[in-house]
């Protein structure tokens, strides 16, 4: 029935010209179509649009049948003699219909796919598209900007795979989209780079465009959050690296030289002569950019096209707004790609080589500020030793002064005992360093240093700052005062130390003296009042909540009360390590005082 429809309407329309078809026409012809290859009746639809009487009819009307055709095609996944058939009749419209129509056909399925079926869609018509497009001698640029868009943000919905094993399964088929991807582009590009040189008339310039768009949005997914795989099997290459290094081909074949695209981020003039890529920039190119910048960098990707003469300090200067770019970022694997990006800039550097106007620039200062969250809040330890290694190292490259502006940026900024900690051991480091030095040593000796002190030897609220929560910060204080009374005779003074001594007692360690008390006995007390209720409850079930500032904090395990108990007496133990240092600090400054009255009394 629905074969005997179809041909009356052949019929009736072969006797018309294609000016005379009606509208009428076109939905008939298309519904009876579809009911054809709906029932079953595929190879009678082929013959259909083999006949070569057919030709003016399906050249206007068979755009309608793509839809249908591919979703046969889509159905009958065991029948291989099904699936030629229904790849047979889509070679036939993309040969006989008006590409204009059949353009719009192919980028409507195209952007209904949705799920498993994307990658196979993209897979099936990316081909017959760019013989479409090819075909479209007007507004061909237009056309391939619409494709490519269309193309770049179905893929975007396809899950980015992370582990070797995901990208040898290449389970939702991103890898081979990604190359396919770089075959339907090739020829475009090529069509730009042959008039590369000469001024390009108005459709390659829009053409180029558009293919720099492509390429920018690329870098930004899949690129960006990809984990490029060194190696794979015997002969196996990462699809995802792969389309890295087309990708970065293409923008070195159509677009600027490589080095002034990377370092344009950031800049007040732009190398962007389209006001498309310039709008672009605002919005992701800051992403992109960064992303290209780990690829050439880091995975080396087209590294020759930068030149030998760059200086370490030239190249660090302009990576560092790529790495703050991508430290921003909260996915593991990006966070990952800033750190690696860092690292290669500063590597190439001597250390104590960054001079400290530097620090001016404002991805200087808040680079490390990223690192400190990496290094406290990433659930990747890797990571986050990863992020704590790149800040010394970070460290280690800063002159002096830069050394001393970013200890005093840290301490007011990181929130966190456990890097105010870490900055102060790097703040005693490097007043050991100044001691043994005969020049350039003002940093961390003298005015200088004391104003760093007065960030240190303090508590922050007094006696009632939580000594629990502060306690690395409060030990590498004390340790820090330690070394200074033992390292700085009161009769040099080099560091200042034995000036500022009662104002240090005052601020630092009365009021230590004081929150250790209070603390002290208001654990003890907890500790009576525990096993007080302990002995009461017979109950060993009995369990407590964890409690931080009077609230009660969810999806934490509870404790039972012996687990509490081990809470409280380790909180216990550290106020004795706190206090056993601090009576050690006081016994040497004692003792370096008594000393030095002495001399000065025999010298008397």
């Amino acid at each position: 029935m629905a074969v005997e429809e179809l041909q009356s309407i052949i019929k009736r329309c072969q006797i018309l010209e294609e000016e005379d078809f009606k509208e009428e026409d076109f939905g008939l012809f298309q519904l009876a179509g579809q009911k054809c290859l709906e029932e079953g009746y595929i190879s009678q639809v082929l013959d259909i649009l083999e006949n070569e009487k057919n030709k003016v009819i399906i050249r206007s009307m068979g755009w309608n049948l793509v839809g249908p055709v591919v979703r046969c095609f889509i159905c009958h996944k065991e029948e291989v003699d099904k699936r030629e058939k229904c790849l047979r009749m889509l070679d036939l419209l993309v040969k006989l219909c008006h590409p204009k129509e059949l353009l719009l056909g192919l980028l409507e399925l195209i952007e209904e796919a949705s799920g498993k079926q994307i990658a196979e869609i993209l897979l099936l018509l990316l081909e017959p598209l760019q013989t479409v497009i090819q075909k479209l001698h007007s507004k061909k640029a237009y056309s391939v900007g619409l494709a490519l868009s269309t193309l770049w943000s179905q893929l975007s919905l396809l899950p980015v795979p992370y582990t070797k094993e995901q990208v040898q399964k290449d389970q939702h088929g991103l890898g081979r989209c990604c190359k396919a991807l770089v075959t339907f582009t090739k020829p475009f590009v090529e069509e730009v780079v042959k008039n590369k040189g000469h001024p390009l008339e108005n459709s390659k310039e829009e053409l180029k465009a558009e293919l720099l768009k492509f390429c920018f949005k690329s870098l930004k997914y899949p690129l960006l959050t990809a984990q490029l795989i060194e190696v794979l099997e015997e002969n196996e290459e990462d699809p995802l690296k792969s389309f890295a290094s087309e990708i970065v081909g293409f923008i070195l074949a159509i677009g600027d030289s490589l080095p002034k695209v990377i370092f344009q981020h950031g800049r007040k003039e732009k190398c962007w002569d389209n006001p498309d890529l310039e709008e672009e920039d605002g919005s992701q190119l800051a992403d992109s950019m960064a992303s290209l910048a780990y690829l050439v960098f880091v995975q080396r990707i087209s590294i020759d096209q930068f030149p030998l003469v760059l200086s370490p300090l030239y190249l660090l200067q302009y990576n560092m707004e790529h790495v703050e770019v991508l430290l921003k970022r909260t996915e593991e694997s990006v966070s990952s790609k800033g750190l690696d990006l860092l690292e290669n800039s500063l590597l190439r550097m001597e250390d104590d080589g960054l001079p400290h106007h530097y620090l001016e620039i404002r991805s200087f200062l808040t680079v490390p500020q990223k690192l400190v969250k990496v290094m406290t809040l990433c659930p990747l330890e890797t990571l986050r030793k990863k992020g704590l290694k790149m800040l010394q190292l970070y460290i280690d490259k800063l002159d002096a002064q830069g050394k001393n502006i970013l200890f005093r940026c840290l301490l007011k900024t990181s929130n966190h005992a456990g890097v105010e900690g870490y900055v102060i051991q790097n703040i005693k480091n490097q007043i050991d360093v100044s001691l043994k030095r005969t020049e350039d040593h003002k940093w961390f000796t003298g005015p200088q240093l004391l104003s760093l002190l007065d960030l240190v030897l303090l508590l922050p609220e007094g006696a009632e700052t939580d000594l629990l929560q502060n306690s690395d910060r409060i030990m590498a204080s004390l340790n820090l005062l330690r070394y200074l009374v033992i390292k700085d005779n009161e009769s040099d003074n080099h560091t200042g130390l034995w000036t500022e001594l009662k104002k240090i007692e005052k601020n630092f360690l009365k009021p230590l003296h004081t929150g250790l008390n209070m603390s002290k006995a208001h654990y003890e007390a907890e500790i009576k009042n525990k096993k007080e209720t302990r002995r009461e409850s017979h109950n060993p079930k009995n369990l407590c909540t964890v409690t931080v500032g009077g609230e009660k904090i969810p999806n934490v395990p509870n404790m039972t009360p012996e687990m509490q108990l081990q809470v409280l007496h380790s909180a216990l133990f550290t106020f004795d390590l706190i206090e056993s240092v601090l009576a050690r600090v006081e016994e040497l400054i004692e003792l370096k005082t008594k000393t030095t009255s002495e001399e000065t009394a025999r010298l008397k």
